[in-house]
């Protein structure tokens, strides 16, 4: 991680001088940030935006004001990284717009907060130049990623775990563990932003008054030695003639031109000049032109202001006067006096320096904002670093151990050595206390399985025996119909198959849990149960049922529900009743609504009863009875088919038509009579009445 790092940092500073040695309105200082935040992670991405901002400012200090919006394009692309952007139609140019938008705002921020110029014309020419550079940006990050194989893009990511290894798809599964309130993750990161804050806001603050402290007083030393040096040049028994005569003065001239010569070397300094202290005011000596304000001429009186009212008697007396801040015409301004004397001691006149406030406020600005900046840059780092080292200690082994147990306490009884096995192979040495907590899990459920073995045993027994006297009870009423044969076996078969194919298919999976479909598999048998209730008459007639008997015939699906909801009132948290039930009572229902008894439509019906219906359609249709021969395998799943979003569930149906290998193998078993392929429009009309 560390190379890598270091490699990203150096194409990030390698790309900006190479877009200022080419004179380039790009900047490419972000290639390396996105190309780690996708490859290697988060955390790595933050670290190259961050120290690639940091080395840039050790010559240019503009580059510390652009250190969090490195760290935020390493964020948004990791993000987008994960969730595969470029698969997406969006996701390739919408990772493009959103870095443009999002650093020509920063931009904006930046420029406001400094009181730089601003126009929409400057701004719509930065989001131009984002998004170019962006643009750039991010093609070469899709390249990288596209040559890169994924194995080796694997190898370099960065993690860090304290346990065995999860998969993507666990690791998934673990991050999204419901919380009743609040997840120990997030109450982690509140606590850190809480504590980053509030020491943040008390190191910004001493900061803040520290280095106000100290300017004023470099300033102000600074204009003392200006004030000084400027003293020093002139002659103070020349000043009467200065007054008199002024450029024509002798020497007047030279001393101006270093005067100049004085405030252009020293950029801090507003104004440079020379005053006599007179009962009328200050009269000019000296006074050095700027570029936004001329000089006052030799012997120009000015009046004195206000702000020297604290000291105007030491003004008159030509004694030493403290700085002081004025107010006045030309500004806010830090103001240093130094009297000068002549040849007999006495005071002819001040040498004054004075330093714009404004600009003293403007350097405490910039100063402030790069802090912040810096400040927040380092946040987001060592957030980052808290929340990786607590999702790798903390966070994912408490929540793996939580879904292990979880899977271990609800799952079926079969896989109930895998789960235990499952939180042997965890793994977890995180050396403290949720280690211990690992091993006394471990313990506890490797003691738990010599018992839930027996246990295991017991019930196999009794469900062996359930499913037995299941299949018992099926014969007995499908032994009263001469031409079903083994119709609730192959049924029951083929229900195990479509949802085996609905799953595959990556449909209703929500609803087909394990138990779901052991459920449905073996009430299937009892789906016909009904029938117990119809006369032999109708249920082994040759021809075709009249409208009366066929009302008759339909009364076994209301007939079976209401046998199994006596059973289910002695036996009420039985699930597998409960689906034998739908079965019985649904499995007539038509997907478009016109089926019996109760013309549901959709996912009204329930879905275990719309398996069951393709299930049992199929097998009639596959079958021989006694009112019709059977028909041909692939007539049959041509019905299938043309009634799929008619008759049948299209998805289930599509489940079944899917896996027509092994529905031949489940037909071919049971062995099945086929037909001539003229005879299934007028065949299936005869099985109408059925």
């Amino acid at each position: 991680m560390l190379l890598v790092c270091i490699i990203c940092i150096l194409i990030n500073l390698g790309g900006s001088r190479l877009m200022t040695a080419f004179d380039l309105p790009l900047y490419m200082d972000s290639v390396g940030t996105v190309i780690s935040a996708s490859i290697c992670g988060y955390l790595p991405g933050i670290i190259v935006g961050l120290f690639t901002n940091l080395m840039k400012g050790i010559t240019d200090t503009e580059a510390l004001y652009y250190v969090v919006i490195n760290a935020l394009i390493a964020l948004i692309t990791y993000l987008f990284a994960k969730k595969g952007f470029l698969k997406k139609p969006l996701g390739f140019p919408g990772l493009i717009l959103i870095l443009s938008i999002m650093d020509t705002l920063y931009w904006i921020v930046i420029t406001i907060v400094m009181k730089d110029p601003l126009t929409a014309e400057t701004i719509w020419d930065s989001f131009v130049i984002e998004l170019a550079d962006k643009g750039i940006t991010i093609l070469i990050l899709a390249i990288i990623l596209l040559i890169l194989p994924k194995k080796f893009r694997s190898f370099l990511e960065f993690r860090g775990w304290q346990q065995k290894p999860l998969t993507d798809e666990e690791n998934r599964a673990v991050k999204r563990g419901k919380n009743r309130k609040m997840s120990l993750r997030t109450k982690l990161l509140l606590l850190l932003i809480l504590v980053f804050v509030v020491m943040g806001f008390a190191a910004l603050l001493i900061s803040a008054f520290l280095y106000r402290d100290y300017t004023q007083r470099e300033n102000t030393d600074f204009a003392k030695g200006t004030s000084q040096m400027v003293a020093n040049m002139i002659d103070p028994d020349m000043i009467g003639e200065y007054l008199e005569k002024g450029e024509a003065a002798p020497g007047y001239m030279e001393i101006k031109r270093r005067l100049i010569n004085v405030r252009e070397s020293n950029p801090g300094i507003e104004f440079i000049y020379v005053y006599a202290v007179r009962e009328d005011g200050f009269h000019v000596v000296f006074d050095v032109d700027t570029e936004e304000y001329p000089g006052d001429p030799p012997g120009f009186v000015t009046e004195i202001g206000e702000d020297y009212d604290g000291c105007r008697t030491e003004l008159m007396a030509g004694e030493e006067i403290e700085p002081l801040e004025t107010n006045d015409r030309w500004g806010r301004l830090i103001t240093v006096l130094t009297p000068v004397k002549n040849s007999e001691g006495v005071t002819v006149c001040y040498a004054g320096a004075d330093i714009s406030v404004s600009m003293i406020y403007r350097n405490e600005t910039d100063f402030l904002t790069k802090l912040i900046l810096l400040f927040v840059g380092f946040f987001i780092l060592s957030l980052a670093v808290a929340m990786w080292i607590s999702d790798y200690n903390i966070i994912l082994p408490i929540n793996t151990m939580a879904i292990s147990a979880s899977k271990f306490a609800y799952e079926d009884e079969e896989s109930f050595e895998d789960n235990v096995e499952r939180i042997r192979k965890l793994d977890i040495h995180t050396g403290d206390e949720i280690e211990n907590m690992y091993q006394a899990l471990s313990k506890t459920t490797e003691d738990s399985e010599h018992y839930v073995s027996v246990l295991r045993t017991k019930t196999e027994t009794i469900s062996r025996m359930q499913n037995a006297l299941i299949m018992v009870l099926a014969d007995m009423v499908e032994s009263r119909d001469e031409s079903t044969g083994d119709h609730v076996r192959k049924t029951a078969a083929y229900t195990r198959i479509i949802m085996e194919n609905l799953k595959r298919l990556g449909y209703y999976t929500d609803q087909l849990t394990d138990e779901f479909m052991y459920d449905v598999e073996n009430s299937a048998p009892l789906h016909d149960i009904g029938k117990i209730a119809v006369s032999d008459v109708i249920l082994n007639k040759p021809g075709k049922l009249t409208e009366e008997e066929f009302e008759k015939m339909k009364t076994h699906t209301t007939a079976g529900a209401d046998i199994l909801d006596q059973v289910i009132t002695t036996v009420p948290d039985s699930a597998y009743l409960k689906e034998a039930k739908n079965l019985a009572e649904y499995h007539h229902e038509k997907w478009n609504g016109k089926g019996y008894p109760h013309g549901l439509s959709g996912e009204e019906i329930p879905l275990s009863a719309r398996i069951m219906a393709v299930a049992d359609v199929f097998d009639a249709l596959v079958s021989e009875r006694c009112y019709k021969k059977a028909f041909t395998f692939e007539d049959a799943l041509e019905i299938i088919r043309k009634d799929a979003g008619t008759h049948f569930d299209p998805k289930v149906a599509e489940a079944f038509l899917s896996a027509q290998d092994e529905v031949r193998q489940v037909a071919e078993h049971f062995t099945v009579y086929r037909v001539t392929k003229g005879q299934t429009e007028t065949l299936r009309a005869q099985d109408n009445g059925k």
